[in-house]
């Protein structure tokens, strides 16, 4: 009797079928970019994102309960993840703040959650922002991380205008691998993130 051929169908991992659209781009552009600027012996030592955190401050939410149930509100609908209140390490006299009064909220994403917001927010968010010309080249803290602020919340889609109390910024981290800022620079450059030209260090001040 002769054996049956197996004609059941290659499988694919669920989890490459689902992949965000950085997770690919990285792979795919990113890494070859980057394996080609830097001198690095194989693909592993490719910096990669490792989190973005949001944070919102709130100087009145400690007399303001509304509003900073207003700003997690926000928060969660931008990031699709509830927030954590962020409270006062210490006393600040000037501001009447105790240690442990709640001043905002917080959120912090990882792995694909976080690449989609990646994408979300150098696709469609900052490029809605009131005379946009990309994000600052020096904003890097040296150690391969970018810091940058938001100055109003309805950038993002998923607030509604009508919906809000008030207009309110966000501080907005990037955390990477990179062990330079110049890495951490070229990481994001490829992923289409919109930051300023940096100068070219090799041109004369005659070529600029």
């Amino acid at each position: 009797m002769s054996k049956k051929k197996d004609t059941k169908p290659e499988t694919v991992r669920k989890s490459e079928l689902f992949l965000p659209n950085m997770v690919k781009l990285y792979r795919e552009d990113v890494i070859p970019k980057m394996l080609s600027r830097f001198s690095y012996v194989n693909p592993m030592q490719v910096p990669k994102l490792l989190s973005i955190s949001l944070n919102m401050g709130l100087g009145d939410a400690k007399t303001n309960s509304k509003k900073l149930e207003s700003a997690i509100k926000e928060l969660e609908l931008i990031t699709g993840q509830k927030p954590i209140v962020t409270k006062s390490k210490s006393d600040i006299s000037n501001f009447k703040i105790r240690k442990g009064f709640p001043v905002g909220c917080k959120v912090t994403l990882r792995s694909f959650r976080m690449y989609e917001f990646f994408e979300r927010l150098t696709c469609i968010a900052l490029p809605r922002s009131r005379d946009f010309r990309g994000l600052s080249f020096k904003s890097f803290d040296g150690r391969g991380n970018y810091n940058f602020g938001i100055k109003e919340q309805i950038i993002f889609t998923e607030i509604n205008y009508d919906d809000i109390d008030s207009v309110r910024g966000l501080n907005v981290t990037i955390s990477t691998s990179a062990n330079t800022d110049d890495e951490a620079y070229w990481l994001l450059k490829d992923f289409g993130f919109p930051l300023r030209e940096k100068p070219d260090k090799n041109k004369t001040d005659e070529e600029v």
